[in-house]
């Protein structure tokens, strides 16, 4: 059972690891829900990993890998040339740093998904995965913008709040999601308005494989720094339902 967390910083993502968390999405600008961080954050962010994993292999076996937003602005997910530009000049610039997937998304004024913005994204990405994100949750119709981003392997997972604000009030919207999923490469995965307390009747409800937390694991549930305590507790409940 995957658990990614939110981290804005290399002491956040640390923490995160630390405290349980499989997987790291790096962003910044928390409060515009998450834009492209700095490059010298990814980096710092990386390399603190990978110094916790090599002092701590026992505890550690595997790399915690990190995703990082790929995201110009919070004006909308619909993006003009410039706005491709500056996204593909990013995504270059973080070749070689270590990181293990981009967290990207485009859309179309109609509330489709961009083809050909998304077809020249996944080109700069190379071989590095993606996670198409939340600009999901703005489609007219989720289940025709799934069987769409099937049809492109280097997209490993949907990040969503099945189309509502807090994913909490989606559970069979996820439910059906997953269900179109079955015996694809592309995993959901649930986030947005996620708390560790509502963790074992969403995970029930939905049979989510994964989850992804960012407010629902700081210090009152704001934008404030990460609680550890959270991210274990979150741990331990996800490692009942494996």
């Amino acid at each position: 059972m995957l658990l990614e967390i939110i981290a804005t910083t290399a002491d956040e993502a640390v923490t995160a690891a630390l405290h349980g968390a499989d997987r790291i999405e790096l962003i910044s600008d928390f409060e515009q829900g998450g834009l492209s961080p700095k490059i010298d954050v990814v980096v710092e962010a990386v390399d603190a990993l990978k110094r916790l994993e090599q002092s701590n292999s026992s505890a550690f076996p595997k790399i915690i890998p990190i995703h990082v937003m790929v995201r110009p602005h919070s004006q909308s997910f619909v993006y003009e040339e410039a706005d491709l530009q500056e996204m593909i000049t990013y995504m270059r610039s973080l070749q070689g740093t270590g990181i293990h997937a981009y967290v990207l998304g485009t859309l179309r004024t109609d509330g489709t998904i961009d083809i050909p913005s998304l077809e020249r994204l996944l080109a700069a990405a190379g071989d590095v995965p993606v996670t198409f994100h939340r600009a999901f949750d703005e489609v007219a119709d989720q289940q025709e913008a799934l069987s769409t981003l099937l049809h492109y392997p280097q997209i490993k997972w949907i990040l969503t709040s099945g189309g509502k604000p807090s994913v909490i009030d989606a559970t069979d919207q996820i439910f059906r999601l997953i269900e179109q999923t079955n015996g694809h490469h592309i995993t959901i995965l649930p986030g947005s308005g996620l708390t560790v307390a509502a963790l074992p009747s969403f995970l029930s409800a939905t049979k989510a494989q994964a989850v992804h937390l960012g407010t629902g694991v700081r210090l009152g549930g704001t934008a404030a720094p990460i609680d550890g305590s959270l991210v274990r507790s979150a741990r331990q409940i996800l490692d009942q339902f494996r």
